[in-house]
C-alpha cells in the first residue's frame, strides 16, 4: 500500500515537475546555443594602440564587412578603431584612395551643414575619413566615420598621399618580395639629393639666360627695324639721284649753244657727285646693315637655344625632385595600360589640394588580357639591404598577387625613369578596374570595385570634369601647360558594375 503510495505520489510529482524541467532544459540549450554562436561571432571592433613606438602612417585599411580601420607604420599595425561606413543605397565604395586633402574643422555643404571634425578627404565629390557618431553598424552617407578622439589624435600624423584601402572583407599587408617589384640603386640614391639641389639652380640660370637672350633679340631687332628704314631712304635718295644724273645728260645732249651746254655740263657734274655720294653711303650702309641682320638672326637662333635649354633643364630639375618622391604606379587590365603618379607639392591652381604629376601614362602587356587578374596593392615599406622591402594587400580575388605580377611586363624605359631612385611608400597596384572618374590632377589615384555597391558615390555629384595636367614644367604658376581630360570611369571596363555613376559632370562637395 505504501509502495503503490509511493508509487502514486512520485507519478504526481514528476507530473508536476515535468513542464518546469522542459523550461529548464530548454532554457540552458538556448544558452549553450547563444554562447556557441557568441564563441563563433568575432568580437566587436574596439579602438586599440600597438604597444611600440609607432613610425609614421604608410597606409589605412577600412573593412566593410568587420566596420573598422586599421593603420599601418613600416612594422606594422599602429591604430585601429571601431568605424561607420555608409548604409545601404549609400554604400562607402571599395578600392583604391590616397589622402588629397584635410580639414580640421570641416562642415558638409551637403548635409545641413553637417560637422566632420577632422576631415581627411579621398575624393573630390565628397567621400572622407572623419570623425562622427559610431552606432555599432554601417550608418553614414558613403564616408568613413571614425570616433572622435581617434579622429582627433589622427589628423595631425597622416600626410597627404597617404594610401587609404577600402576592402569589402577584412584585408591587411603581408610581407611580399618578387622581381618586378623597384629595386633602386644605391648610388642613384645617394647622388639624388645632391641632383635635386643643383639642377633647379642650372634650371635658374637658364631661365635667366633665355630672357636675356629675348631681350637681346628684342634690341637687334629693333635697331635692324631702324637700319632697314633707313636702307628704304637711301635707297630711294639714291635712285632720284640716278634719275636727276640721266636728265642732265639728256640735257646735255640736247645743248646747242656753247651758252647751254656749260650749263648742262655743270648740272651733270652736280648730279653725278650727289648720286656718287648717295652711292657710297648706300654700300656703306648695307656693309652695316648686313652684319647687324646677321647679328639679329644669330641672337634669334641664339633666343631658340636658350628656351631649348630653359626647357629641358626645368624639365630636369623637375625630374630630379620627383625622384625624392614616392613613386605610385597603377596598372589597369580594363585601358591595359600603366599611369604613374608623384606629388607634387604644389598648390592647385583653383584651390584644394596638391598637384600630381601625370607625366608617364603608357601601353602595358598582361598576359592573358580577358583573365581577371585582381585588385592587389604592392607597397614599399622601407628600405633593406636588397633595397626596398614590400607588402601586399588583396582586396579583389582575381589570381594571387604572385600570379598578378607575373603576368605584366612593364616598358624598360619607365622602369628606367623610376626605379634607381625608388623610395618608402612607393607603390604598384595592380587591377581589373580602370581609374575612377574621380582621378583628376590633384588626385593620387582612385579606383573602385565595381562589383561592390557604390551608393555612395551615386548619391553625390561628380567631380567637375577638370583639366589634368601631362606636362611637369609647371611653370611660375605651378600647374603644367598641357592637358588631359579626366579618365572615363568606365572605359573598356567589361566587369559587372556595381553603381557607379552615369550622370553630366558638374561640380559636387558633400
Amino acid at each position: 500500500m505504501l509502495n503503490r503510495f509511493a508509487t502514486a505520489q512520485s507519478s504526481v510529482a514528476m507530473r508536476r515537475w515535468a513542464p518546469l524541467a522542459i523550461v529548464m532544459l530548454g532554457a540552458t540549450a538556448a544558452l549553450t546555443a547563444l554562447s556557441a554562436d557568441a564563441a563563433a561571432r568575432p568580437a566587436a571592433p574596439v579602438e586599440a594602440t600597438a604597444p611600440r613606438e609607432a613610425g609614421e602612417p604608410i597606409m589605412a585599411i577600412v573593412s566593410i564587412k568587420s566596420q573598422q580601420v586599421t593603420f599601418y607604420d613600416a612594422e606594422g599595425w599602429i591604430l585601429r578603431a571601431p568605424v561607420s561606413t555608409g548604409t545601404t543605397g549609400r554604400e562607402t565604395p571599395a578600392g583604391v584612395f590616397a589622402l588629397i586633402e584635410k580639414d580640421k574643422d570641416h562642415h558638409s555643404s551637403l548635409y545641413d551643414d553637417a560637422w566632420m571634425p577632422n576631415m581627411q578627404r579621398i575624393t573630390w565629390n565628397g567621400v572622407a575619413l572623419h570623425g562622427g557618431p559610431l552606432p555599432g553598424y554601417a550608418a553614414s552617407h558613403g564616408c568613413v566615420r571614425m570616433p572622435f578622439g581617434f579622429a582627433e589624435k589622427l589628423f595631425d600624423r597622416t600626410h597627404i598621399g597617404m594610401r587609404v584601402i577600402i576592402s569589402p572583407e577584412n584585408a591587411e599587408p603581408v610581407e611580399f618580395s618578387h622581381p618586378s617589384l623597384l629595386v633602386p640603386k644605391a648610388e642613384a640614391i645617394a647622388a639624388a639629393p645632391a641632383k635635386a639641389e643643383a639642377l633647379p639652380r642650372e634650371a635658374a640660370e637658364a631661365a635667366k639666360a633665355a630672357d636675356e637672350a629675348k631681350k637681346a633679340a628684342a634690341t637687334a631687332a629693333r635697331e635692324t627695324a631702324a637700319l632697314t628704314l633707313s636702307l628704304r631712304k637711301l635707297q630711294g635718295l639714291k635712285t632720284r639721284a640716278d634719275a636727276e644724273l640721266a636728265y642732265a645728260d639728256k640735257v646735255l645732249a640736247a645743248a646747242k649753244t656753247d651758252e647751254a651746254k656749260a650749263k648742262a655740263e655743270d648740272l651733270k657734274q652736280k648730279a653725278a657727285a650727289k648720286a656718287a655720294d648717295l652711292g657710297a653711303q648706300l654700300d656703306t650702309a648695307r656693309a652695316d646693315a648686313k652684319a647687324k641682320l646677321d647679328a639679329a638672326a644669330a641672337a634669334k637662333e641664339a633666343v631658340k637655344a636658350a628656351q631649348t635649354k630653359k626647357v629641358d633643364t626645368a624639365k630636369a630639375a623637375s625630374d630630379a625632385k620627383l625622384a625624392l618622391e614616392p613613386a605610385s604606379i597603377y596598372i589597369s587590365r580594363a585601358t591595359q595600360k600603366l599611369y604613374v603618379r608623384r606629388n607634387t607639392h604644389k598648390p592647385a591652381p583653383d584651390g584644394g589640394g596638391e598637384v600630381f604629376d601625370t607625366t608617364i601614362e603608357v601601353p602595358v602587356t598582361i598576359r592573358d588580357p580577358e583573365k581577371p587578374i585582381g585588385t592587389h596593392v604592392f607597397t614599399a615599406v622601407a628600405r633593406n639591404d636588397a633595397g626596398l622591402r614590400w607588402t601586399a594587400v588583396t582586396i579583389d580575388d582575381g589570381g594571387d598577387a604572385k600570379e598578378a605580377l607575373d603576368r605584366i611586363t612593364i616598358p624598360q624605359d619607365v622602369l628606367d625613369r623610376i626605379v634607381p631612385t625608388a623610395v618608402p611608400r612607393s607603390s604598384i597596384i595592380v587591377s581589373d578596374e580602370p581609374l575612377s572618374h574621380e582621378t583628376n590632377y590633384r588626385t593620387e589615384f582612385v579606383a573602385v570595385l565595381n562589383n561592390q555597391p557604390q551608393g555612395g558615390f551615386v548619391t553625390r555629384l561628380p567631380t567637375a570634369d577638370v583639366a589634368v595636367a601631362s606636362d611637369n614644367s609647371w611653370g611660375d604658376t605651378g600647374f603644367g601647360s598641357l592637358f588631359q581630360p579626366n579618365w572615363n570611369s568606365q572605359t573598356n571596363n567589361t566587369r559587372r558594375r556595381g553603381g557607379q555613376y552615369y550622370r553630366p559632370v558638374q561640380r559636387g562637395w558633400w
